[in-house]
């Protein structure tokens, strides 16, 4: 799902006050990531863990008339905004989907051997020819390559056989009563009324994911009232109904995120022995032909541009695969800021295009770190000196520059990778 924060609405006073008010003691508004992440792999939108909840304080009923005054000075028609909330009640599905937190996560080499299926590289390929005079169409509009477009539609909604069963407006409104991040949601709630006023959703209302994300490309509101088109020329924007929309709407934000047509995502890489891993640092960025000279050559032939910057990326450590990743891998995170679901996309689009899959191995056996262990492994590196920022089980940039200086003081390849046996050395 493409939680992607953008711009917010405008308030009315009095329920900005009551929001700066409720959220005093609450987390910043936050996405939740869409991809299954591992301990290796930085979660840009973490899931929020359970917590309790603080008292709102408002009833839902005092609270939605507040709203409706917001939603009339943004512009919504009265009429429209009653009609719409007409029998609508806070969703406990939404609050337990929102509330969780998984102790354990899928390695990634797991997400990717779903994510990659022989069932979804082979649709893909029936898909991608059956509607190949509309990607054309949208490269020609749009200057974004066919693969990335499928795999998007593949991974987003099974090709839009799954786009969710919730009612939007419902989900979005239990998510803006939410004392914890009501500015985030609150907006795109606004922004889905707008949608409905714009004539843009299908007759029988919003329908998507438990957290809004909508149609066969997931888009939440504020995304498609920024970038949702209407290419099949009917008058209406439509990603539940028509893939041409679909498509060419993922097509427009992807553009809108620099990405670079006929160059790819990454590549595959393998490394010279002796290699300094802590050069696998996402600040790090060199050109491909800067890479080339210290050794790293890809495993298959490419056609990329020799002066693109690129970063190397090892998702499982210095024991597995391999990657550079370039420019459009950027672009892809833009469109879902999980690095998981990025090479996901990045590998289902080379499938499609008939390349073969990852060549090294993964690191089956290694034994991935649960959350309150990767909590453990921060609180050890706090006291140890090596600053990996707070402790919430999220390993990020700072966390993994800990773990690499950890790495280096041991004598240890520093690739920054947080494996059970580096949690045993901290211990």
């Amino acid at each position: 799902m493409s939680f992607l924060l953008l711009r917010g609405l405008s308030h009315s006073a009095t329920a900005c006050i009551l929001l700066l008010l409720a959220a005093c003691a609450a987390a910043p508004a936050q996405p939740l990531a869409a991809a299954p992440v591992t301990a290796a792999i930085a979660p840009a939108n973490p899931t929020i863990s359970a917590v309790s909840t603080p008292t709102p304080l408002l009833s839902f009923a005092e609270w939605r008339t507040l709203l409706r005054s917001d939603a009339i000075a943004a512009g919504i028609d009265a009429e429209l905004f009653d009609r719409t909330f007409a029998g609508i009640t806070l969703d406990p599905r939404v609050v337990t989907s929102d509330s969780s937190q998984p102790e354990f996560t899928r390695p990634v080499w797991e997400y990717i051997d779903g994510a990659v299926s022989v069932s979804r590289v082979a649709q893909g390929r029936l898909l991608k020819a059956q509607h190949r005079p509309t990607l054309k169409a949208i490269r020609s509009t749009y200057a974004v390559d066919h693969e990335v477009l499928i795999a998007i539609w593949g991974m987003e909604s099974n090709y839009g056989s799954n786009i969710g069963s919730h009612n939007v407006i419902r989900s979005l409104a239990t998510l803006a009563y939410d004392v914890r991040r009501q500015v985030f949601w609150r907006s795109q709630l606004l922004a889905a009324l707008q949608i409905l006023q714009a004539g843009d959703g299908p007759a029988q209302g919003l329908i998507g994911s438990w957290a809004g994300a909508m149609g066969q490309t997931q888009f939440m509101p504020t995304t498609f009232n920024q970038h949702a088109v209407d290419f099949d020329g009917d008058g209406r924007r439509d990603l539940w109904n028509s893939t041409p929309d679909a498509l060419a709407s993922a097509a427009h934000y992807l553009q809108a995120s620099g990405w670079e047509n006929g160059q790819p995502w990454g590549f595959e890489v393998s490394l010279p022995q002796g290699f300094d891993y802590a050069l696998a640092d996402p600040e790090v960025r060199r050109s491909v032909a800067q890479w080339r000279i210290l050794g790293i050559d890809p495993v298959r032939t490419i056609d990329a541009n020799e002066q693109s910057l690129a970063t190397l990326f090892l998702p499982a450590g210095h024991r597995g695969p391999a990657f550079l990743l370039l420019n459009n891998f950027r672009s892809i995170l833009k469109y879902n800021n999980s690095t998981a679901y990025a090479l996901a996309i990045g590998l289902l689009s080379d499938a499609l295009d008939g390349n073969s899959g990852v060549q090294a191995a993964w690191p089956r056996s290694d034994r991935q770190l649960g959350r309150s262990e990767r909590i453990e492994l921060q609180e050890l590196l706090t006291s140890k000196g090596f600053e990996p920022g707070p402790a919430d089980g999220i390993i990020g940039a700072n966390t993994r520059k800990a773990v690499r200086t950890f790495q280096q003081s041991l004598g240890l390849p520093a690739d920054g990778y947080p494996s059970h046996e580096l949690l045993q050395k901290l211990r």
